[in-house]
């Protein structure tokens, strides 16, 4: 569906430039313009517009522009690795406004994943996905050699987010012991266990569950606190 500006595109390039060169503030530009409301805002939007595309991003678009999976996520985290604002990072991936970095955080929030637009509705994807104790200590490994880069590490090796940073904050605490799941039945090649080792595990299980719990409402509290920060930017 084509979506067309009522205000002329010469006109929007013509006061970008101006406001570029100094000659004028985004407040008067926005006035100029004849934007209602906050229009600085709005004119911000067509400044990033301009300094990633160009002009010619300023002309009325045609269809909606789509973003690959790899796009979306790396921006979702960069933000929660907090390397800069829903501004400052919508610019760098090009994106039109900061709604869109919102939308995919909303989306990647609620699902732990974000949905693919052209495969008629599948999965989301990034989800966590079952992994060998080996797999995630190499996993664990390269990230910490990567500065904890959680989301590189996450799209590298298609894990999730959230488990990339559960087996890194699990092996800096525990070592490798850390990083198996004893979950389930055991494994023949394993020692029966006295019902003091039992009670041990269980309250080790839950210990667990009670920490995984709570790094997932830290990165909601996390990600609620860098929204209302963007708010007042």
């Amino acid at each position: 569906m084509s979506r067309k500006s009522k205000i002329d595109p010469a006109l929007k390039v013509e006061l970008v430039e101006r406001y570029l060169e100094g000659e004028i503030s985004a407040k008067e530009a926005g006035r100029l313009a004849g934007l209602a409301g906050n229009g600085a805002d709005t004119f911000h939007k067509w400044v990033n517009i301009y300094r990633n595309e160009g002009p010619a991003g300023l002309l009325a678009q045609s269809h909606n522009r789509h973003y690959s999976e790899e796009t979306k996520l790396q921006a979702v985290y960069d933000y929660l690795d907090g390397k800069g604002s829903q501004m400052v990072i919508a610019a760098r991936y090009g994106l039109r406004s900061k709604r869109q970095l919102q939308m995919w955080l909303k989306e990647y929030n609620t699902h732990g994943g974000i949905k693919s637009r052209t495969s008629g509705g599948g999965s989301y994807m990034r989800k966590a996905r079952q992994t060998t104790p080996e797999e995630r200590l190499e996993i664990v490994q390269d990230c910490l050699a990567n500065n904890k880069n959680y989301g590189a590490a996450a799209l590298k090796y298609n894990c999730s987010y959230q488990q990339v940073r559960n087996w890194v904050l699990r092996y800096e605490k525990m070592g490798s012991a850390g990083l198996e799941d004893r979950r389930g039945r055991r494994t023949g090649t394993q020692p029966a266990r006295t019902p003091e080792e039992e009670l041990r595990d269980k309250i080790a299980e839950l210990e667990r569950k009670n920490r995984d719990l709570q790094m997932e409402n830290d990165l909601l509290k996390k990600v609620r606190e860098l929204e209302m920060k963007d708010r007042y930017l």
